[in-house]
């Protein structure tokens, strides 16, 4: 694999007044770990939750015992997605009564252990420990879960980083990982990932265990929205393994020039 990117606003610059602008010029930053764990969220509940990291200033580290509370309201939901009131309302409600449900996937990487190969080890996290809406001021508010705050505050490095408005065009879930993939990458402008973990990276159902199915219901569409909505230029390929694509490799680059308007 490539040596991975720093991210394109360095935290001894971040300031603290990034939180205050308008949800698509801040800043969602998360560690490298979270960014190719598998995620389990739906596209609603992705922008909810990545809305939300964008208000926790990723450089400072919590308090022993704090719980990091965040809002987000229905105008915030609307202005991100490009929807309406009622939608966001909705969007709102759904996370509420979900996303204490949706779980992070984490895979240890095999390795040996007095000269035993022990097999790749799976851990789960949830993202939220609460998450409550008040109907009357339309907002949902996020308790984060303990353990995932390492991952999102406190970060000095190996971290991935992009400005929230790079997704707002989009509309598929998988074009919003696959950008959060290959940012992770951007300044070598290449990455290699073995197919079992792109699969998981991407949340992909266990019924696309064809590589062709892969192909079709993933990385094209995904590929093609990020070239058409956020200016990227990608290739790829896979990379064979013996008789089956044991790897997908990208080459890409983001041409600003080519962003669309947000």
């Amino acid at each position: 694999m490539p040596v991975e990117t720093k991210a394109k606003h360095a935290l001894s610059g971040y300031e603290a007044n990034n939180l205050e602008r308008p949800s698509g010029e801040r800043w969602v930053t998360m560690s490298n770990a979270l960014t190719r764990a598998g995620h389990g969220l739906t596209l609603s509940e992705k922008r909810i939750i990545a809305c939300a990291v964008s208000k926790l200033d990723s450089r400072k580290p919590p308090k022993t015992g704090e719980v990091l509370r965040t809002r987000i309201t229905a105008n915030e939901y609307a202005e991100l997605a490009g929807c309406g009131m009622n939608a966001a309302y909705e969007a709102l409600q759904d996370a509420a009564r979900n996303l204490f449900n949706r779980k992070i996937t984490f895979f240890e990487a095999a390795h040996k252990r007095g000269g035993k190969t022990i097999k790749p080890i799976r851990n789960d996290m949830r993202w939220v420990g609460r998450c409550r809406y008040h109907e009357g001021e339309a907002w949902v508010e996020l308790s984060w879960w303990p353990d995932l705050l390492p991952y999102l505050v406190g970060i000095k490095k190996q971290f991935t980083s992009y400005q929230l408005k790079q997704t707002t065009a989009l509309r598929s879930a998988y074009s919003w990982r696959l950008l959060e993939l290959l940012t992770r990458f951007e300044s070598t402008g290449w990455a290699e990932y073995d197919i079992d973990d792109f699969k998981l990276s991407m949340d992909a159902p266990p019924s696309l265990s064809d590589f062709a199915q892969v192909k079709r219901r993933i990385i094209e569409p995904a590929v093609k929205e990020l070239i058409g909505k956020d200016g990227w230029l990608i290739e790829w390929k896979p990379v064979k393994k013996g008789r089956r694509v044991g790897a997908v490799r990208f080459t890409f680059k983001r041409n600003d020039q080519l962003t669309l308007p947000v």
